[in-house]
């Protein structure tokens, strides 16, 4: 038999592999109630989680297992199958589509499918399938804020000198942070020498950026003095400003500040005239002024 009869012999043997097609979505959250904190989770907040409830349909498939939303798992895993029964997603992962709600979507059902204890294979392009918006009721997020990741571990590992030592290299990474209660989705947090306010709004983009360019032009943009508005990043489809503080004012400082900026924020939202000249310039700056995430 000749090369070429073989080759084609070993083609038509070969089954030929589907290309998954991306599908870009900028708002992967849209529809769920705590969209912006969503985004905070994946964009901005170290180490927290929140339960999370199952469809009916699932639960009558897979039973009433817990299934806990985590910002990161470890390696960045994007899902975990716990002895115990415990199914933990990941938010901040390393691998993903153009589709963030698909991929965390398709992560819970691998893990749903995985036996407690075992392993969870998630493809990296899950292709069409169900969403979050499909496998979850919706609710507000149950937020826990976590100094480390210790909420990963199941009671028998703690003892084990191995996974200690992963878990004080994962919360070394760890940079303090606080939920605010002043407004949904404000978080304090704490970098080396610096401290920072940053808030992702819950408006459409271009609804937020008139109302900041509103409070820029009147000179109030900023949380009171010693304060600067650093600027501000885009996320899933929202907008989160950021405002730098001095790094020794603890974060309970700041709820009153947050809280009188979003009265001063939700006054201008609502004011319907178009921007004067110092409005559009005012918005050109801040256009100006989009922060690189993280």
């Amino acid at each position: 038999m000749s090369k070429r009869r073989k080759s084609q012999r070993a083609g038509e043997a070969s089954p030929k592999r589907t290309k998954v097609r991306d599908v870009f979505v900028p708002r992967p959250f849209e529809g769920l109630v705590d969209e912006p904190e969503w985004i905070a989770l994946r964009e901005l907040v170290p180490a927290a989680s929140a339960p999370l409830r199952l469809t009916e349909d699932l639960v009558a498939e897979h039973g009433d297992r817990p299934v806990v939303l985590a910002t990161v798992l470890p390696m960045a895993a994007p899902a975990m199958s716990r002895a115990d029964g415990q199914v933990f997603v990941g938010l901040q992962r390393h691998q993903q589509s153009g589709d963030v709600s698909r991929d965390l979507a398709e992560a819970l059902l691998c893990a749903l499918r995985t036996e407690p204890g075992q392993p969870v294979q998630v493809p990296p392009m899950p292709g069409e399938g169900p969403r979050l918006q499909d496998v979850l009721v919706d609710a507000p997020l149950e937020i826990s804020m976590h100094e480390g990741f210790e909420f990963w571990l199941e009671p028998e590992a703690a003892g084990n000198p191995t996974v200690q030592a992963s878990l004080e290299r994962a919360n070394a990474a760890v940079y303090p942070t606080v939920r605010l209660s002043a407004a949904r989705a404000a978080y304090w947090c704490q970098v080396p020498e610096k401290a920072h306010v940053r808030w992702v709004l819950p408006d459409d983009e271009d609804a937020a950026l008139d109302t900041l360019a509103r409070l820029g032009a009147a000179g109030t943009l900023t949380l009171g003095d010693h304060t600067r508005f650093a600027g501000m990043f885009r996320a899933h489809g929202r907008l989160a400003p950021v405002w730098d503080l001095p790094p020794d004012v603890p974060a309970a400082e700041w709820e009153d500040p947050v809280t009188q900026f979003a009265k001063r924020y939700a006054e201008a939202l609502a004011d319907p005239t178009p921007l004067d000249p110092a409005g559009r310039r005012a918005r050109q700056g801040l256009v100006g002024r989009q922060l690189t995430l993280r």
